[in-house]
């Protein structure tokens, strides 16, 4: 094996472990995170999601979150550079998955959400009226986050027994 298939294959693994940690982490979330939110008062609630919004933006999840798409985009770049050779369309899937499900569903939706909750005090009767809109369409997202995170590291995962068997 050559140094450049070795890499390939260390990218395709890296990836493929960001994708389902990061699933991972939006599954907890819609699992029982945001269902254990929703059994407290308004208040409380809309203070611990805006402490957890605060939290959430530290080295090690920024890392994570910004490094996978960083991976994502050079499995892209080496999938269509290898084109038509096995894997190349599975890395691309995968790639384009987390990117488009992860990145830009965080960066279009569950960020301005996030922005517009920790404008509000959360003892306000604003807040609460905004939890019950913002629980919905929040959960809604992050299910998409979930699935295209796990369906990215699947297809990865594919793209690495397929780049492996050549």
């Amino acid at each position: 094996m050559s140094v450049v298939d070795a890499l390939l294959l260390l990218l395709i693994l890296a990836t493929a472990l960001g994708c389902g940690l990061m699933g991972g982490l939006f599954f907890a979330f819609s699992n029982f995170v945001m269902k254990a939110l929703e059994r407290i008062p308004e208040h409380s609630a809309v203070a611990a999601m805006q402490s957890i919004n605060q939290v959430v933006l530290n080295r090690l999840f920024l890392a994570l979150f910004l490094g996978t798409a960083l991976t994502s985009v050079g499995l892209l770049i080496w999938a269509y550079q290898r084109w038509p050779l096995p894997g190349s369309l599975c890395m691309a899937i995968g790639s384009g998955l987390y990117l488009a499900g992860n990145i830009v569903v965080t960066m279009l939706f569950n960020v301005p959400k996030n922005q517009a909750l920790a404008r509000l005090d959360p003892a306000s009767s604003e807040a609460a009226a905004a939890w019950h809109r913002y629980v919905p369409s929040w959960n809604r997202w992050n299910h998409v986050r979930t699935i295209t995170a796990l369906a990215a590291a699947a297809w990865l995962m594919l793209a690495l027994w397929l780049v492996r068997g050549m």
